[in-house]
C-alpha cells in the first residue's frame, strides 16, 4: 500500500494544490469511490501512473506552448510550406546556398549546418547560432537599392526538403534536427569576385568600374548610417543583378556598431582587405570598412588579386608593419588613384566617411575613358607585365 501523500501520487496531489486546482487528484482516481487526500491509502499496483504522467505533461506542454507562441513568431519567419529549394547554387563553410522559390519568387535560399554532425564543440555551436540570430537582425531591418533583398528565415526546423544531387526537393533531409535557413532575393549575376575574374584579360570599361564602385560605396554609406559595420567586405560578398547592379551580401559577421570602439576587436574578415588595425587585433569601426572598399575598388579596376604572389602571413605582416598596399597601375586616372590611396590609408581618422567617397566617384568624369581599356584597343594595358591573379 501506498499513502497518497508520499511518491508518485503525492507529487501530482501536490502539484495540483500548486495550480489551485482542488478537484485534480479526485478526478484522475475516479472509479474508486470516495476520496480523501488527508488519510486515504491505495494499493500503488492499481494507479496506472504512467496515464497520468502523459497527461499530466500534456496538459504543461499545452501551457508552455500557448505562452510562448507570440515571443517565437518573429516578423521575418517565412512559412515553410511557400518554400521550393530547387538545387546547389555554392558551398560555403558553415552551409550551402540553394536556388529556389518562395511564393513564386525567385530566391537564393542559405542554408546553415548547425555543427550538430558530432565534429563541433558545443561552444561551436551555439557561436554558430549566434551569428545566425545576428544576421537576420541585422538584415531584415535593411532596405536599400544597393543592399541584397532580404525576404525572410526560419530560425530551427526539421521540415526543410533538400533535393538530392541537382534533382528536386523530393523529401525530408539529412540536416541536423535545428537545421535554419536565410532566404534572400535571387541575383542572376553571381558574385563581383566571379565576374571581375571573368575580365581578368580583357579588363572593364572605365565607366563600369565607377558603376560598380559607385554602387558598393553607396551600398556600404547606407550600411554605415544605419551603424552597421560590415566587418567582411570583399568582391565575393558582392552580388549582381541582371543588369549588373551591385548589392551588398552576406551578414554573417556584421553588426551593430559600438560606441566604444575598444568593444569591437578581433581578426574579423578576410585577409587581404582587412584593416592594419583589425590585423593589429586593436580596437576598430566603421572605417575598417572604408579601408576593404579601398581594396575592392583596386581589384574593380585591375581586375586582378592584391597580393597573388605573397602569403597570407606575408601580407599581414607587411600590411600592418610596412604600409603594404597594392600597386596603381600607372594607366589609373589620378582622381580613382586619390580616392583608393585615400580609403586605404594606415590611420582610419584620415579615411573618409563612405558618403564622402561617394562624392568623390561622382565627380570623376568617365567620358573620356581612363580604364585599362584604352578607346583604340580592345584588350587592356599591360601595366602589370606578366599575367597574374586567378
Amino acid at each position: 500500500m501506498m499513502d497518497l501523500k508520499t511518491g508518485k501520487a503525492g507529487e501530482i496531489a501536490i502539484m495540483g494544490e500548486n495550480m489551485g486546482e482542488k478537484g485534480v487528484l479526485e478526478s484522475k482516481l475516479k472509479g474508486f469511490g470516495s476520496l480523501s487526500c488527508k488519510d486515504t491509502f491505495l494499493r500503488a499496483d492499481q494507479i496506472d501512473f504512467k496515464s497520468w504522467d502523459l497527461k499530466l505533461d500534456k496538459q504543461i506542454s499545452h501551457a508552455w506552448t500557448k505562452d510562448k507562441e507570440p515571443h517565437e513568431k518573429a516578423e521575418w519567419e517565412i512559412d515553410l510550406a511557400k518554400l521550393d529549394i530547387r538545387y546547389v547554387i555554392a558551398h560555403g563553410t558553415y552551409g550551402t546556398v540553394y536556388k529556389g522559390l518562395y511564393d513564386g519568387l525567385q530566391v537564393a535560399v542559405k542554408v546553415l549546418d548547425w555543427g550538430e554532425d558530432g565534429l563541433a564543440t558545443a561552444a561551436e555551436t551555439a557561436a554558430l547560432r549566434a551569428s545566425f540570430q545576428q544576421e537576420v537582425a541585422v538584415w531584415h531591418k535593411l532596405d536599400h537599392p544597393n543592399v541584397t533583398k532580404f525576404i525572410g528565415a526560419s530560425m530551427g526546423t526539421s521540415n526543410l526538403k533538400i533535393p538530392s544531387q541537382n534533382g528536386p526537393s523530393d523529401g525530408p533531409n539529412s540536416l541536423p534536427s535545428r537545421a535554419c535557413c536565410v532566404v534572400v532575393e535571387y541575383l542572376p549575376g553571381g558574385t563581383l569576385k566571379k565576374f571581375l575574374i571573368k575580365n581578368h584579360n580583357k579588363k572593364l570599361a572605365f565607366k563600369v568600374v565607377i558603376q560598380l564602385a559607385l554602387d558598393l560605396s553607396r551600398g556600404l554609406s547606407y550600411l554605415h548610417s544605419k551603424k552597421i559595420v560590415h566587418r567582411d567586405v570583399k568582391t565575393e560578398n558582392m552580388l549582381l543583378d541582371s543588369q549588373r547592379n551591385l548589392k551588398i551580401a552576406d551578414f554573417g559577421v556584421a553588426r551593430v556598431e559600438a560606441q566604444n570602439p575598444r568593444d569591437m576587436t578581433g581578426a574579423t574578415g578576410t585577409l587581404g582587405y582587412m584593416a592594419p588595425e583589425v590585423l593589429d587585433g586593436k580596437p576598430y569601426d566603421r572605417k575598417c570598412d572604408v579601408y576593404s572598399f579601398g581594396i575592392c575598388l583596386w581589384e574593380i579596376y585591375c581586375c586582378d588579386m592584391p597580393y597573388p604572389d605573397l602569403s597570407f602571413a606575408d601580407v599581414s605582416s607587411a600590411v600592418v608593419n610596412q604600409n603594404l598596399r597594392p600597386e596603381i597601375p600607372r594607366c589609373c586616372p589620378s582622381g580613382l588613384a586619390s580616392v583608393m590611396k585615400k580609403c586605404w590609408d594606415g590611420n582610419p581618422n584620415k579615411r573618409p566617411e563612405m558618403d564622402e567617397v561617394v562624392k568623390l566617384l561622382e565627380t570623376i568624369d568617365t567620358s573620356k575613358g581612363g580604364g585599362m581599356i584604352p578607346e583604340d584597343q580592345s584588350r587592356g594595358c599591360f601595366c602589370f607585365g606578366p599575367t597574374r591573379g586567378p
